[in-house]
C-alpha cells in the first residue's frame, strides 16, 4: 500500500501558494510513489497552472494527483498518514477531529514560507503540541543544510541544460509564443507585483544602445506597463517598441512553459515564492519582487537572502546587485541601479550558475519531507 499524503492549500496570492503545492504534489507522486490528495479552495487559480483541470469538479485526477475542491468535499475524508498544511493555512475543524481519532495519529506538517533568515534553522523540524493531543511540526524550506531545501524535480536541471544547449528548441518555444527577438537582443522576463519604479527602469532600457526584448506574462504589473506606454489596455500579444526596447505581453502559461521562459531569458524579474525558486534553477541573473508585508516586514527577508546570495561575488558586484534589488523593492531609482550593475554583468551571470549548482548539491524539498516522515516512524 502506498503511503497517503494530504496537502491543503488556501490560495492567498493568486498563484504562489498553489504553484508550490501543485509542484510538490506532482513530485511526491512521480518520484516517491505516494498517494497524494491536493485540497484546493480556488480551482480557478489551479486551472491557470493546470489548463486541463475542471473548475467545477469536486474531485478529479490530474497527473496522478487527486485534486479535491476544499471546503466542498472534505467532510467524509479519511485523514492521510501525512498531512501537510501549506503556508499556515487552517485545516477544517472536522478534519482535525478525525486526525485525533486515528489509532495512529498522522504526521502533521506545517510547510512554511521560504526564508533565508537565521531563525529558520532553529525552528525547522520543531514540534508544536496541540490541545487535542496531536503534534504539528514546523517544516521550513530554505537555502542551507539545516532547513528543508528547495523544490526541485530530479529531471529539472538536466532538462534545463538540454534546453540551454539546443538553440533550435529555444527558438521553437519562443516562436510558439509569437516571440521573435531582434538578433543579439537581451531577453528579459518580467513577472511582478505593481511597482512605481517600472517606468524608470524602462526609460533606461529604451535609451540603451543595446536592444532589449521584454516579455511580460499576464499579471499585476501590466497596469504600470500600460501607464508607461500610454495604453489603457494591453491584451495578450500586444507588441510595442520604444527606442531600443521592445515590450511584448505573453499569455499566462503552464508551469512547465514558464520554466522554459525563464531558461530562454538572459535576465528574469520574478515575484513571490514559486517563480523566485524557479528563477534560481534557471541559473541566470535575476531580480526578486518580494511579497509586500505590513510595516515593510518583508525587507528583513529580502536582506537575509541578499546576504546569503551575494557570498562569492566581489564587493563591487555584490553591492551593485544589492542596490538593484533594494531599488525594485524599496521604491528607489531603478534605472540608476540597473546601469550600475552592467559593468559586473559577466560576474553576476557566472555567480547565478554557481548558486544553482550549490543549491542542487543539497537534497530537494520533497525528498527531505519524505525522509522526515520515515524518520518519524
Amino acid at each position: 500500500m502506498k503511503t497517503t499524503w494530504d496537502i491543503f492549500c488556501t490560495v492567498v496570492d493568486n498563484y504562489g501558494d498553489i504553484g508550490v503545492t501543485w509542484r510538490l504534489a506532482r513530485q511526491l507522486v512521480a518520484e516517491h510513489d505516494l498517494a497524494v490528495r491536493l485540497w484546493v479552495d480556488d480551482l480557478q487559480a489551479f486551472a491557470r497552472l493546470c489548463p486541463q483541470a475542471s473548475i467545477q469538479a469536486g474531485q478529479q485526477w490530474q497527473q496522478g494527483v487527486e485534486i479535491c475542491h476544499w471546503p466542498v468535499t472534505w467532510h467524509d475524508a479519511q485523514p492521510a498518514q501525512v498531512v501537510v498544511g501549506a503556508f499556515a493555512c487552517q485545516l477544517p475543524d472536522g478534519y482535525i477531529e478525525a486526525m485525533a481519532r486515528q489509532p495512529t495519529p498522522p504526521l502533521w506538517l506545517n510547510l512554511d514560507y521560504l526564508s533565508a533568515e537565521d531563525w529558520v534553522e532553529g525552528c525547522h523540524g520543531l514540534p508544536s503540541p496541540q490541545a487535542n493531543g496531536l503534534r504539528k511540526f514546523f517544516f521550513f524550506p530554505g537555502f542551507t543544510e539545516n532547513t528543508g531545501g528547495l523544490l526541485r524535480e530530479a529531471s529539472l536541471l538536466p532538462r534545463c541544460e538540454a534546453f540551454r544547449h539546443s538553440p533550435d528548441e529555444r527558438a521553437k518555444f519562443l516562436t510558439g509564443l509569437a516571440v521573435h527577438p531582434q538578433e543579439g537582443a537581451r531577453l528579459i522576463s518580467l513577472f511582478a507585483y505593481e511597482n512605481p519604479q517600472l517606468g524608470n527602469w524602462l526609460d533606461v532600457l529604451a535609451a540603451d544602445a543595446h536592444p532589449t526584448h521584454l516579455l511580460v506574462p499576464q499579471g499585476r504589473i501590466l497596469g504600470d506597463l500600460g501607464n508607461w506606454l500610454g495604453e489603457a489596455d494591453l491584451p495578450v500579444g500586444a507588441l510595442h517598441r520604444r527606442g531600443a526596447l521592445t515590450v511584448q505581453v505573453l499569455p499566462f502559461v503552464s508551469q512547465d512553459d514558464y520554466d522554459r521562459l525563464l531558461w530562454s531569458c538572459d535576465f528574469n524579474a520574478v515575484r513571490g515564492e514559486d517563480s523566485f525558486v524557479r528563477a534560481q534553477w534557471a541559473g541566470v541573473p535575476m531580480l526578486w519582487h518580494i511579497y509586500i508585508q505590513e510595516e515593510n516586514a518583508h525587507w528583513e527577508k529580502l536582506e537575509a537572502f541578499l546576504a546569503l546570495y551575494r557570498q562569492g561575488l566581489s564587493a563591487a558586484a555584490g553591492q551593485a546587485l544589492t542596490e538593484l534589488w533594494r531599488a525594485w523593492n524599496m521604491d528607489r531609482p531603478m534605472g540608476q541601479a540597473w546601469l550600475a550593475l552592467q559593468p559586473h554583468w559577466d560576474e553576476v551571470r557566472e555567480h547565478a550558475r554557481q548558486w544553482q549548482a550549490a543549491q542542487a548539491a543539497r537534497p530537494d524539498l520533497a525528498t527531505r519531507l519524505v525522509q522526515f516522515y520515515r524518520n518519524s516512524l
